[in-house]
């Protein structure tokens, strides 16, 4: 059998096929591996994949080994995760564009640990005020006291206040990089870069010796976005990419919050278009506790209920949600089987139960099992 690992990684390497293309590719034929011998005028079945990148496609692909690529690579490079494996993200299937490849290096299960716990991005600017600084370690420490893990991106100023307040405070934190996991970047960090390798989790899309590039920022700003399951800024100004990393949560419907400063600082101006573009305000250290408890639960109790008929899927819910929502009942169910009933890709499976349950409709129980709420 095929491994499959090796097919996301040569899929990766050719020119023209992203992160969107590749996903669709895989849903597509349900393998990257059956994909990677399809022929040309299969391939031209894939939304995107037209005659000339295909035929490029064909041409690339002519010249790579992908078991030989794996293992070259697996010598080379750090730990990674796709799609198809059980530690990666379930939260990122359901973003429109997930890395292919997700390096990692420090605490593998703080990934697992976010699946059936909460995970809060906070990010902002590089040149934080005082009270900037102040208030990132205050609301970090008060999510970090009730269990919730924090998602930045190990930049200076507020991401850095939010990933050293979370380590103080004997939490755990995941530190998206826009550089390979081998790079501590900038250098000022790395005695927090190594800190949050031995403590946390260093995650990037891109391999090892990777240097810092700025397109890579705002790439990484989605990552953010979609291990998050709400998204802080705590300051920011109004060309600040803090801002790309909240409006993304807000594209993939995760809440976001902004906290509100002076309109005679520059550096407040970005959260305050936050705030008055639907954003929640923060007026207080609860107010992301209260909001978070809004969220879909993660570890609710099985249903004590006896038989109850269950509402027929919402018609204006996708097709695919729809299918996989019809599986799951009030009690508890692995995911197992739900692969089971409903026969798509592992990867789009956990994709459309992360959706459904950001919608409310389902509710993530320990050890991998759903129910409906």
């Amino acid at each position: 059998m095929a491994n499959e690992r090796a097919y996301w990684l040569a899929w990766s390497r050719l020119k023209g096929v992203g992160p969107v293309l590749q996903k669709r590719i895989y849903e597509h034929f349900g393998s990257l591996a059956i994909a990677w011998s399809a022929a040309a005028e299969a391939l031209q079945q894939v939304d995107g994949l037209g005659p000339a990148l295909v035929g490029s496609i064909v041409r690339q692909r002519s010249h790579l080994n992908p078991e030989a690529l794996l293992a070259t690579h697996e010598e080379q490079s750090p730990a990674f995760w796709t799609p198809t494996d059980l530690g990666y993200p379930a939260l990122l299937l359901a973003i429109p564009d997930p890395p292919p490849l997700l390096y990692y290096r420090g605490r593998p299960e703080l990934m697992a640990a976010l699946e059936v716990g909460v995970g809060v991005g906070i990010v902002g600017t590089r040149n934080p005020s005082d009270y900037g600084r102040r208030w990132t370690r205050r609301l970090t420490c008060n999510l970090v006291k009730n269990g919730v893990i924090i998602v930045s991106g190990l930049a200076e100023g507020v991401d850095r206040e939010a990933h050293l307040s979370t380590l103080e405070t004997g939490g755990n934190t995941i530190a998206v990089l826009g550089t390979g996991v081998d790079v501590a970047y900038p250098w000022s960090n790395r005695a927090l870069y190594d800190r949050i390798e031995q403590e946390g989790l260093l995650v990037s899309e891109y391999p090892n010796g990777t240097p810092p590039d700025r397109p890579h920022f705002p790439r990484r700003n989605r990552i953010i976005a979609g291990l998050s399951r709400a998204v802080l800024v705590t300051e920011a100004p109004l060309r600040s990419g803090a801002l790309i990393t909240a409006r993304l949560a807000n594209d993939y419907g995760r809440e976001v919050y902004a906290l509100p400063g002076s309109l005679d600082n520059a550096r407040c101006l970005g959260c305050l278009g936050l705030i008055n573009e639907g954003a929640h305000l923060v007026l207080e250290d609860e107010t992301l506790l209260k909001g978070l408890g809004t969220l879909p639960a993660t570890n609710g109790p099985a249903s004590v209920l006896g038989p109850i008929s269950l509402p027929a899927p919402d018609p204006a819910l996708d097709p695919l949600l729809q299918q996989v929502l019809q599986a799951v009942t009030l009690e508890p169910v692995k995911v197992d089987h739900l692969a089971q009933q409903v026969p798509i890709p592992p990867g789009s499976l956990l994709g459309a139960l992360v959706q459904l349950e950001l919608l409310g409709l389902v509710v993530q129980l320990p050890g991998t099992q759903y129910r409906r709420c």
